[in-house]
């Protein structure tokens, strides 16, 4: 089903909030990050796609990339990276330690920037969501 255009305006808002989010400062490349990890997560092929040829893009090694699954037992991911990898996963996993990763969040980023990637991962979540249910096998 094409329901990017059966509803347009309502899914346009949701890419026009993917937009905004890139444009707000925290760096492309650990949203980028996070979309593909979230995209893994819910098994959203496309979007796996999508975001690891994006990640290639900004430079990021194909080796790297394909340690992505297995990030929290390599160190080819540095501490901030780590660290929204965690945030990432507790919040599609609905982890209790929310609260200590925040902690921690609050260390390396400015509260407009945890909020920002916060909105990443979730609306990241409802697309893959969306391309999973609705759109014709791509």
């Amino acid at each position: 089903m094409n329901y990017k255009e059966i509803a347009k305006e309502t899914i346009g808002n949701l890419y026009k909030a993917h937009t905004t989010i890139r444009k707000s400062g925290i760096d492309e490349k650990l949203i980028a990050l996070v979309e593909l990890r979230v995209s893994q997560i819910n098994g959203c092929a496309y979007c796996c796609s999508y975001h690891a040829k994006e990640l290639s893009d900004f430079g990021f090694e194909q080796d790297i990339i394909n340690r992505l699954p297995g990030w929290k037992h390599t160190n080819a991911f540095n501490s901030k990276q780590k660290l929204v990898l965690e945030w990432a996963e507790a919040i599609i996993y609905s982890k209790d330690e929310w609260q200590h990763i925040k902690v921690k969040l609050l260390e390396q980023f400015t509260e407009r920037e945890i909020v920002e990637l916060t909105a990443s991962i979730t609306l990241m979540n409802t697309l893959n969501k969306l391309r999973i249910a609705l759109a014709d096998g791509d």
